[in-house]
């Protein structure tokens, strides 16, 4: 599958990276506003082909699907002129500021006939299946920690009087969105959605959150999600059940699972070696969908990706954050 990358970062170039390390997909060319952004960037990657203009990209004979790591706010406009152009989406996290807009995506993509995910790395490397196939072994779990708290180079900027688009309201940024999402997902990935969820943010000068926390009920357990962008943490993430205890070192990625019962038996490691660069699991996964199409595993992610946006958006209407886009 030939695709087109939209955004320079540093997370564009690590799904270029991955793209080398897979045969399913490759990327063809590359956007960005000035040309000679465009030119180094492709330069930089081995990659022939340059825009600077999106819609031009976008009716591309080159191109069978775009990855999209643009700021957050521009993902809807961008994924709507793409889908037209009957372009396969893949959508950095998050997907779109919220559910509406991610309803009437989902509607215009069966119009045209087209696939949009989310690319939520964590989820579809192997650990995180292994992680899941696991959870009998706890009994009833009664208690989940997931937290992702890393202090942001970019708060220093904001911080000396700038808003970086993550953490500008304008972009549909914040702490919740960037980082938050990650250990929202895993929850959702193995518990589904919550009964009930509970949001304590700490709030920036320009009313945009830099951490918080967040507490999902189940009918049987609760699962508490720390996130930040404004300090560090060391703590490891547990799954409590009545069994035992599950031990992960991360939730982006999981490079281990460690499993202690409650008999006293010596801790047992279940995660296996993963691929160094995780976004070369979910490119497969994406093009084995389209390709094969299978509906089944496509609605299923289809679910995951709309109940993390309708948890970020329940929060945010608690804290009173909104975004430019929903005034």
């Amino acid at each position: 599958m030939r695709i087109g990358t939209v955004g320079t970062s540093s997370i564009t170039e690590k799904f270029i990276g991955a793209s080398t390390q897979t045969n399913a997909a490759t990327v063809t060319s590359v956007y960005s506003r000035s040309q000679e952004k465009a030119e180094a960037f492709a330069q930089k990657h081995n990659i022939s082909i340059t825009f600077t203009d999106l819609e031009t990209m976008a009716m591309s004979s080159d191109i069978d699907a775009v990855y999209l790591a643009s700021p957050n706010s521009l993902h809807f406009e961008q994924a709507k002129l793409f889908i037209k152009q009957k372009k396969h989406i893949i959508c950095e996290k998050p997907s779109f500021s919220n559910v509406a807009e991610w309803d009437e995506i989902m509607v215009l993509a069966k119009e045209y006939g087209v696939y949009v995910f989310e690319a939520f790395r964590n989820l579809h490397a192997p650990n995180s299946k292994i992680l899941k196939s696991t959870l009998n072994n706890a009994g009833a779990i009664r208690s989940s920690l997931f937290h992702y708290q890393k202090y942001s180079s970019r708060y220093d900027a904001l911080l000396a009087g700038q808003e970086p688009n993550i953490f500008s309201p304008a972009f549909s940024g914040g702490a919740l969105v960037d980082l938050g999402v990650y250990p929202i997902s895993l929850a959702v990935y193995l518990y589904g959605p919550p009964t009930s969820i509970h949001f304590h943010p700490v709030l920036l000068k320009n009313g945009i959150d830099g951490s918080g926390t967040i507490v999902l009920t189940y009918d049987t357990h609760i699962c508490t999600i720390l996130y930040s962008k404004i300090t560090d943490s060391y703590l490891a993430n547990e799954i409590q059940g009545e069994n035992g205890t599950i031990t992960l070192d991360h939730v982006a990625p999981i490079s281990s699972i460690s499993w202690q019962d409650r008999k006293g038996n010596p801790t047992t490691e279940l995660a296996e070696p993963q691929h160094s660069n995780d976004m070369v699991y979910e490119i497969n996964e994406f093009v084995r969908i389209i390709t094969e199409q299978d509906h089944e595993a496509y609605t299923y992610w289809q679910t995951v990706s709309r109940d993390v946006l309708s948890i970020t958006e329940q929060a945010r209407k608690q804290a009173n954050i909104v975004f430019a886009c929903e005034h």
